[in-house]
Parts: C-alpha cells; structure tokens; sequence
C-alpha cells in the first residue's frame, strides 16, 4: 500500500453512477418490489452499503476507511435501465472512490441476482466516477 501517514487528514467525498440495463417487466417488477426472491431494491442497498465498508477486502492495496456516510440510491432511466448511484464520506488521508465505484458495482451484481431468473438478459453498463472532493487534488465532476 501507498505510505498515507504523512498526509493531512481531510474532508472527502466520492459519488459513483452504474446502469443495469433489464426488460420492462423486470424493471416495473424491481420498482414495484414484485420480484420472486423480495424487494430487489432494499437488498441491493444494503449489498452496496455492505461492499463499500469491505473495499479494501475486496480490492488490494486498497486501505481500509472510517467511512462515515455510504449511500445508495436508484432511480429508473426510461422504461428499462436502473441507474444506481452511491455517496460515500470520510474524513481521512485518502479518497473513497473505490468504495463508491465497489458500492454501485455490488448493487448492480445483486439487481441482477434477483432478477435473473426473470431476465437473463440484463447488462451492467457504465459503471463510473461521477465526484470526488477533497484530498490534495480538490474537486474533480464528470462532464455531462
């Protein structure tokens, strides 16, 4: 791992964005928590808030993070993609945009674990850094 200790610890914030491209079935079942194996949404939240805290499990040399805020959302795009989108916070020597990106990858993973028997179909798209904050490089946004 990188030698952290003699940075500053700061305020740092990281968002992350993936798709996951399903039927319209699938995704009106997803929205309206009718899918066979539950509520596709919730257990997909709790899966990325869960991968975020275990990043540097996951994924070597990653240093392990204090987080202090890890969110995950969803929202429909059109009648047939989810967009997930995940927030993760700390204070600390180095940034959290694996987790971020680690939060939405696992959401996008367990979307399709419970759909899958519904629509084997599903792609995981566009998985990406939207923001980051802090840290020596400041702000860096994703251009539309």
């Amino acid at each position: 791992m990188v030698d952290v200790s003699g940075k500053p610890s700061t305020h740092r914030e990281a968002c992350a964005r993936a798709r996951v491209r399903m039927s319209a079935d699938s995704l009106r079942a997803t929205l309206a928590g009718g899918a066979a194996k539950g509520d596709v949404l919730a257990v997909a939240r709790v899966a990325g808030i869960q991968a975020a805290k275990r990043t540097s499990e996951l994924i070597p040399l990653c240093h392990p993070l204090p987080l202090s805020k890890v969110a995950v959302d969803f929202s429909a795009e059109g009648e047939s993609a989810l967009i997930i989108e995940s927030m993760c916070r700390v204070t600390g020597r180095t940034g959290v945009e694996m987790e971020a990106l680690t939060a939405v990858s696992i959401a996008a993973l367990t979307v399709y674990d419970m759909l899958k028997s519904m629509d084997r179909g599903m792609t995981i798209e566009d998985v990406q850094l939207v923001r980051k904050e802090g840290g020596k490089s400041g702000t860096w946004e994703r251009s539309p």
